[in-house]
């Protein structure tokens, strides 16, 4: 179930059914439509789905089968396309806004669980993190691989500072954040959160981030540095 309203006090909330266990999702702005990626339950068969919701309607528009759990999603306005990362297989799928009923592309991905998920709409890459540890940098219209980078450990939350260029991923064990150049693809550095810590934003112009740190329970504020 997800529900969706609007800012503001007494807000009218819609609910709409979609798959089992919903967890990514992104937004359409131009059609006015979500897509909602639902990771599934394993003991039951075709679970794996992509839901399409219509906000004016308040209502699932179409159902996608996937082949294995989802992680992140992402939309590119100018390609009109959602893609969806899949865990196992190791997979980002890609599906058609104008035609948002099936699977239109499937890029293979070399690297086993891709989870975190961004984009760079200028240079038109995807930032896919993956469980092994690994950072795979491809091409979003041919799929083609562009680069492979190591990571501190198994990540989870990926942000694109556009204003920067910079790349931060999180990794709840052993509790950092990678930070990467996206223009060279260099590791400027590592970021000591703290174990269990897999969950942070950027601020929108890319000068503070703030991750949540579980075991202590605070939240942490980092400035960070473009020089």
């Amino acid at each position: 179930m997800k529900h969706i309203f609007p800012p503001g006090p007494d807000p009218q909330v819609s609910k709409v059914t979609v798959g089992v266990r919903p967890n990514g999702l992104a937004y359409d702005h131009v059609r006015g439509q979500i897509l909602v990626a639902n990771v599934g339950d394993p003991t039951m068969p075709g679970s794996h789905t992509l839901t399409i919701v219509a906000i004016d309607e308040g209502a699932a528009q179409a159902d996608i089968p996937v082949a294995g759990p989802t992680r992140w999603v992402i939309f590119d306005p100018e390609a009109q396309a959602f893609y969806v990362n899949i865990a196992d297989p190791a997979v980002i799928v890609a599906v058609d806004a104008r035609q948002p009923d099936s699977i239109a592309r499937t890029f293979a991905i070399p690297s086993a669980g891709p989870h975190g998920l961004d984009f760079d709409r200028d240079s038109h890459r995807l930032f896919c993190a993956c469980d092994s540890g690994e950072l795979i940098t491809l091409d979003a219209a041919s799929g083609r691989i562009l680069g492979r980078n190591a990571l501190s450990g198994s990540p989870d939350v990926v942000f694109f500072d556009r204003v920067h260029k910079r790349l931060y991923v999180a990794a709840g064990d052993p509790g950092t954040i990678d930070v990467f150049d996206t223009k060279s693809m260099g590791k400027l550095g590592t970021i000591a959160t703290e174990k269990g810590s897999h969950t942070f934003a950027l601020a929108p112009a890319g000068d503070q981030v703030y991750a949540f740190l579980p075991h202590s329970h605070r939240a942490a504020i980092y400035q960070a540095s473009h020089t």
